[in-house]
């Protein structure tokens, strides 16, 4: 498999201090999930964040393929993300259009700014204020990649929007996953098509 390695070469000029460094006492319970479009599965091979000077580290996330939007969506697996990234690294294989993307996201201060803002959400026993403090990274087929802040699936708020990287790397690494995909999801593709922009 191929050898992800933008980030450990970023980690290395940061002068970063790898592993389990203490972290910021006051800093927010932020989160992350990563979503793709239905019908349009992903396997997220590598995922990493940094904090630049404190921490960088590897999260797992494999197989991706509900939601993007609606009443389901943008969501999917997920976990913590403490502290808050300054850079986010992450590759993945499509299974519509069999290639495989890459990109470095550069997270500005701004967007952590914008999550830290009260943002209303509806529970059972009523409406409440608390941040966005969720990141959903979403991957979509042609390698787009789209940002979204919330706290709850319906007051999503879209950060940005960008390409990933297309990078080499051989289809039937996935074959035996592909033939499953293509069993369940074959007669969409032949309706529907690989949209490869405006998601």
């Amino acid at each position: 498999m191929k050898h992800f390695v933008f980030l450990a070469a970023l980690a290395a000029t940061t002068l970063s201090i790898q592993g389990c460094s203490s972290l910021e006492a006051n800093d927010k319970h932020w989160s992350y999930s990563v979503a793709a479009p239905e019908h349009y599965r992903v396997w997220v091979e590598h995922l990493e964040f940094e904090k630049s000077g404190e921490r960088h580290w590897r999260m797992p996330v494999g197989g991706v393929e509900c939601c993007w939007k609606g009443d389901n969506g943008p969501i999917g697996p997920g976990g913590s993300m403490r502290p808050f990234p300054n850079y986010i690294g992450i590759q993945w294989f499509s299974f519509a259009d069999q290639k495989y993307y890459q990109r470095l996201i550069s997270i500005p201060e701004k967007i952590k700014e914008k999550m830290s803002e009260p943002a209303e959400y509806t529970t059972s026993l009523g409406s409440f204020e608390g941040p966005r403090d969720m990141l959903v990274i979403g991957l979509a087929p042609g390698g787009e990649i789209v940002l979204w802040i919330m706290n709850q699936i319906g007051n999503e708020v879209e950060v940005a929007r960008m390409q990933a990287n297309e990078i080499g790397g051989d289809p039937n690494d996935y074959r035996a996953a592909t033939k499953r995909y293509l069993k369940e999801n074959g007669d969409y593709l032949k309706q529907h098509g690989v949209p490869t922009s405006g998601w």
